[in-house]
């Protein structure tokens, strides 16, 4: 009789890099993804975590690293040992933790399968994003215990090249005290970066004898900078200058959708934070949509007609309802409204015939949309797939052109829930930098469920029909893009944050304080 052995699990020392999640390494991310326990240190940022987690097994337990090194050494050998994937997520870089080293010859002692994934170290990857370079003969350490360092030693290498040093904001008033005892000039230049690689990173330069004055209120992990490269930050510093740096955004959509303009958002600088609005649920009579997909499939249609992702997603999912795919859609022509509409009808393997080159929205397709033709066209009639509160113009317009129209209700919007107190009294009390209103709906619904935002707010909406409903809510509308599209409107807030940046260094100090283009919420009060 043959004995089946039971699996053996694996067990991974990951470098989570200095804190931005963009950063993990690909078999960093691979081993998180696999793992059936990740164990965590308090240095990894809780955005990071959160990344982590969205991606990570549903089942997976995540829980923090606790005890001396041979305690954490246990809970990682005790998970592979019953057969689980079993990760030590740390901040940085693993050998760069004296106590992790531990851990590993601990592991190492035994039978369990290991490795060791590198992270970049906390004080490069945050001197780089600070703008700092660091020539010459550079020295970088993450210190957990600054009465270990020799400042002999560093100050001898700050005066050979660059220093960079990661430690917690309570030890900066050792260090300096450490560098100047050891002969460090106390004009050297410093530069000192709080919450690095993060959506809030913040740097301010002085020097050794005043940089602890100048941190002052930085809490956690900071990152110091010592030498010339410190004189380039002006020129460099590029994370800190992204046109929406510190902008708290507030982006009112389904949640489904917010995730593109966030990521958007964020590669831009912003801190976007997502309230769904508008939830969508199945048509009340789904008996209209069961008719027009037998009409798809029989060749009822001439045209379809898409004004929206929704749209798209109602239709397909009644397609899934029957094992239908993108071939039964045959002859069928296929318009757009939006790039974001013809992306998630590519994504099905069908490129649309027609998206309006102008205007993107039901006038824009009309503009371009070809009269009906009997000899061209013998099938004239045309399914429009659409919200139960869409407007009529599109379906009349239609109507105008000779073509016979099958307005279907594919899926219905209702009025999500309010969110959270806190975030209510900061849309009405001027908390957020800007908000993104990507329809009519997303309007009334905020206002509705939420308040109408803080005057002090920018306010962006995505295309004309939007604009004239916030004007409508008393809204003043500040950016509207010349397409409507995601990546437009978040481009021309961008736009328009860096018209703000360049009024505010016009500005006499004394103008600036009160006005609206003072600078990101986030960022205001360092």
């Amino acid at each position: 009789m043959t004995r089946t052995r039971k699996p053996v699990g694996r067990i991974a020392f990951v470098g989570a890099g200095p804190g931005d999640p963009g950063l993990l390494t690909r078999r960093a991310h691979d081993a998180l993804v696999d793992a059936d326990q990740v164990v965590y240190d308090r240095g990894v940022p809780e955005s990071l975590l959160d990344a982590v987690r969205a991606q990570a097994k549903s089942d997976a337990q995540f829980s923090p690293a606790e005890g001396v090194p041979g305690d954490v050494a246990k809970v990682l050998i005790s998970a592979a040992r019953s057969g689980q994937n079993a990760v030590h997520l740390v901040a940085g870089d693993p050998f760069g933790h004296d106590s992790v080293v531990k851990e590993v010859q601990a592991v190492a002692r035994t039978a369990a399968h290991f490795e060791v994934v590198p992270g970049i170290g906390q004080a490069e990857g945050v001197a780089t994003y600070a703008g700092v370079p660091l020539p010459g003969v550079r020295t970088a350490a993450d210190v957990e215990d600054v009465s270990t360092l020799d400042f002999d030693a560093l100050a001898a290498a700050a005066g050979r090249g660059s220093l960079a040093l990661a430690v917690d904001a309570g030890d900066l008033a050792a260090v300096r005290d450490g560098l100047l005892a050891a002969g460090v000039d106390g004009t050297t230049g410093v530069g000192v970066t709080g919450d690095g690689t993060g959506e809030t990173q913040y740097t301010t330069t002085s020097t050794v004898d005043s940089f602890v004055a100048a941190a002052l209120g930085f809490t956690g992990r900071v990152v110091l900078t010592i030498g010339a490269g410190v004189g380039q930050r002006d020129k460099l510093s590029w994370w800190e200058n992204r046109p929406l740096y510190g902008w708290k955004v507030l982006v009112p959509r389904t949640k489904e959708q917010a995730g593109v303009m966030s990521a958007r958002l964020r590669a831009y600088g912003a801190i976007p934070c997502e309230v769904p609005t508008i939830a969508v649920e199945p048509p009340r009579t789904p008996a209209q949509m069961e008719r027009a997909v037998k009409g798809l499939v029989d060749g009822r249609y001439a045209w379809v007609i898409f004004t929206s992702v929704n749209a798209v997603r109602a239709v397909w999912e009644k397609f899934a309802e029957h094992g239908l795919d993108a071939r039964h859609f045959g002859g069928v022509k296929i318009a757009c409204i939006g790039e974001a509409t013809a992306d998630a009808v590519r994504a099905f393997g069908i490129q649309p015939e027609l998206v309006p080159s102008g205007e993107q929205s039901s006038e824009g397709l009309l503009a371009e949309f070809s009269p009906h033709d009997e000899i061209l066209d013998p099938v004239g009639r045309v399914l429009l797939p659409r919200a139960d509160i869409a407007t009529e113009t599109l379906a009349a317009g239609l109507t105008e052109r000779g073509w016979e129209v099958d307005d279907v209700t594919a899926y219905r919007t209702v009025r999500a829930a309010p969110p959270a107190a806190e975030i209510r009294d900061a849309i009405k009390s001027g908390g957020f930098d800007a908000v993104l209103f990507t329809s009519s709906s997303t309007v009334r619904n905020l206002v509705g469920i939420a308040g109408k935002p803080h005057a002090r707010t920018v306010v962006a909406v995505i295309g004309p029909k939007t604009a004239e409903t916030a004007t409508e809510f008393g809204l003043r509308v500040d950016v509207q893009p010349q397409h409507a599209s995601v990546p437009d409107l978040v481009e021309a807030l961008a736009a328009y944050a860096v018209e703000l940046r360049e009024k505010l260094a016009a500005m006499p100090a004394k103008q600036r304080r009160g006005s609206k283009v003072q600078g990101p919420t986030a960022l205001r009060f360092r």
